[in-house]
């Protein structure tokens, strides 16, 4: 999606930034009212917890059912201190909640 637009990522957490303005643009053309969300949100959680991934060597895991049914997400990631995370859920929380939610300040929170 983003090579379609232009956008260049480089998995580095600087990156973060601008894929939290990405979003905020999606916001704004698409305002959140309560129904299903735009599917990019899912790509946009997915590339954040790739950027962990790679650079904090936290490593995806599928959900258990307990850990579906709380993050509403069938995965996410798992870092070295054994803590699990739900980055598409940020996404979509920095998508409805505007600036009170980053994924900029997730990856700063995961390796805190």
């Amino acid at each position: 999606m983003t090579a379609r637009a232009g956008i260049r990522l480089d998995y580095g957490p600087d990156s973060l930034a601008l894929v939290d303005r990405i979003i905020d643009g999606l916001r704004h053309t698409r305002p959140p009212a309560g129904g299903p969300v735009p599917p990019a949100l899912r790509s946009f959680g997915a590339y954040a917890g790739e950027v962990l991934h790679r650079r904090a060597g936290a490593v995806w895991v599928d959900f258990d059912a307990a850990q579906r049914e709380m993050f509403g997400q069938p995965f996410g990631i798992r870092t070295t201190d054994g803590r699990v995370w739900n980055p598409l859920g940020k996404a979509v929380k920095r998508y409805q909640a505007g600036t009170a939610e980053s994924l900029q300040l997730f990856h700063l929170a995961v390796v805190g």
